[in-house]
């Protein structure tokens, strides 16, 4: 039997953005294909055995939305956990259906859709060497694709985040060698993931009051959605700021570092105790 405990309360302190009045993100069939980590051709095939609702017909053009990303999400999940496509066809139309298993849709969706508003954008190489100059190298780009940070689409490349692309683009024009934002980005990226991981479990565990083989109970399902779209704009806000916290760390410690040494320089020896404290302030930092 599920365990029922109290339905969540709202926080005073958090925004209410209820599902149904979160913006959406819309997209192409290219486009969802991409973000849902599947191909058009699935899309369709998902469609035509009615396991993804049709898109919204604006004149010739469907357009998708999250409640498609979540879905084709759900969808690859459980084909990797071994169900059949036949098997899920089952699961949906219980969903659709009514049954209890209705209740997993909402959860779905706030769970499972995507954080980032950002649009895919397609780039030629042409447009990409205007963007970074002759530093837009084979070798450079063919890191940027292992990385995930662009994807081959015949000639053309795709960006799922322009707005980190232009950022890199810029950084590159300032004299920053397009290899090394590159590793960065690579030595960064475990980090990141272990971030989001930890984010990601504190919304999740909402769900650990309950029995783990069983669907919240139909009453408590409106509240803990809610609560879970509150809590996801504010585990943007704590990365942020742990972000800014963190760099204005970092760029401390080089600039009191830098000038310290420039001092030595001058005054031909180090400052007597300087080495010390700095020293001693730096493992007091790291014990914090």
């Amino acid at each position: 039997m599920p365990k029922t405990p109290p339905p969540i309360p709202p926080s005073p302190d958090a925004p209410s953005v209820p599902a149904s009045a979160t913006p959406r993100n819309e997209y192409t069939v290219d486009e969802l294909a991409r973000v849902s980590d599947t191909t058009v051709r699935n899309v369709r095939a998902y469609q035509d055995r009615g396991l993804l609702e049709p898109p919204e017909k604006r004149g010739r053009v469907g357009v998708y939305d999250d409640t498609h990303v979540s879905r084709l999400k759900l969808i690859n999940h459980l084909l990797t956990r071994g169900y059949t496509l036949a098997n899920i066809q089952d699961l949906i139309m219980a969903v659709d259906e009514g049954h209890d298993l209705r209740s997993i849709l909402g959860l779905e969706t706030a769970i499972g859709s995507r954080w980032s508003r950002e649009r895919p954008k397609k780039y030629s190489l042409l447009e990409l060497l205007q963007m970074f100059g002759d530093k837009a190298s084979p070798s450079a780009l063919g890191k940027a694709v292992d990385l995930g940070l662009l994807e081959r689409d015949g000639l053309s490349f795709v960006s799922g985040s322009p707005t980190a692309l232009a950022a890199g683009a810029t950084m590159a024009k300032e004299g920053i060698p397009l290899a090394d934002l590159l590793d960065a980005v690579g030595i960064a990226r475990p980090h990141f993931n272990a971030v989001a991981k930890a984010l990601v479990d504190l919304v999740v565990r909402q769900l650990d009051r309950y029995d783990a083989d069983a669907l919240p109970p139909p009453a408590d399902v409106p509240a803990l959605v809610d609560a879970i779209w509150r809590v996801r704009p504010l585990a943007m806000v704590l990365v942020e700021s742990e972000m800014n916290r963190a760099l204005e760390e970092a760029s401390g410690d080089y600039l009191g570092d830098r000038v310290a040494a420039i001092m030595e320089k001058k005054l031909g020896h180090a400052p007597e105790g300087a080495a010390a404290e700095r020293a001693a302030a730096k493992k007091d930092k790291s014990r914090k």
